[in-house]
């Protein structure tokens, strides 16, 4: 028979611990049954301690009644296995060129070895994780980005035409949490290369997901990038826009920025930038009054809603 503890005995531990999920309660309740769509790549995913407590974080709100879906890349990977072959990496402005070569070893890289060993991972935690990819019965259906204004071409990179959001709604609803690499295809079955930012906002808005949560490895959106205590909790879409114009929002941050907008004017309702390299960020962000990074939304409802 358990003893049980007098109320002056029991730790305070336990008892914040309960105070934690009675916090969470509410915003549990709010995203019971709603799709949530995880970016996640660079810098997290090169630390297997980070990775795993995400992966945790994932199957947690399978378990709790929301429907995630992860989406990621992993250039830091293709990388090194591209040094490893001897092929030779070039970028013009962001963006990989990816020609034959170099395409074989992003599909095999983030279709393979990536992709499987997450839903792997995913499984070990008690999840029911699907690996797919965008070739996946025409998961990520592109045509060829046309060379750029400056004459370039990106060879194998596509521009996303459709989604298919039936699969993705059956697999969510039989238990399943998909997990997407970054990988597309034409009508011809030819394998393309596509930004992970840009495939997770493309599976979001074509399944009007209650969230986007792209994970960085910055805090999100400060109006002085040099002082962490100037962090915006939330923003508007016309916020957003507002601090692009006056030189607030600059650099890397805005086309970050402006793909949360877009996604929020495509249906998107709450969109997030949080750091990936703190333990479990994706719980902190949507179970806590507080989150810890920057959440865009339509216009701003209250100082921090689910």
């Amino acid at each position: 028979m358990t003893n049980h503890q007098s109320i002056d005995q029991i730790d305070m531990g336990f008892i914040n611990k309960a105070n934690i999920l009675i916090e969470a309660l509410p915003y549990i309740q709010r995203l019971w049954g709603k799709t949530v769509v995880i970016k996640y790549g660079g810098n997290a995913m090169k630390n297997e301690d980070l990775t795993h407590k995400i992966l945790e974080d994932v199957t947690l709100l399978k378990y709790v009644g929301i429907n995630p879906i992860l989406v990621h890349g992993g250039g830091p990977e293709i990388n090194t296995m591209l040094r490893r072959v001897g092929v030779e990496s070039s970028f013009h402005n962001g963006l990989r060129i990816t020609d034959d070569a170099t395409m074989e070893i992003v599909q095999m890289v983030l279709a393979g070895k990536l992709n499987k060993n997450i839903a792997s991972d995913i499984g070990r935690l008690g999840g029911k994780a699907i690996g797919l990819c965008g070739k996946d019965a025409e998961l990520i259906k592109v045509k060829k980005k046309p060379p750029l204004a400056d004459g370039v071409d990106l060879g194998h990179v596509g521009d996303i035409v459709s989604i298919n959001t039936k699969l993705l709604n059956s697999l969510c609803a039989d238990e399943y949490i998909p997990v997407i690499s970054s990988v597309g295809t034409d009508e011809n079955g030819q394998s393309y290369n596509i930004n992970a930012d840009t495939a997770a906002a493309a599976v979001a808005t074509a399944l009007k997901a209650e969230k986007l949560i792209f994970l960085t490895d910055i805090d999100g959106v400060r109006s002085d990038p040099e002082d962490p205590a100037s962090l915006f909790a939330v923003l508007s879409t016309e916020q957003s826009m507002n601090l692009i114009a006056d030189g607030t929002i600059s650099g890397g941050m805005i086309p970050k920025v402006t793909a949360c907008v877009d996604a929020i004017e495509k249906g998107v309702k709450r969109v997030h930038i949080i750091n990936g390299t703190i333990p479990h960020p994706i719980l902190l962000e949507i179970f806590t009054d507080k989150g810890i990074g920057t959440m865009f939304e339509k216009a701003i409802e209250s100082p921090k809603e689910a």
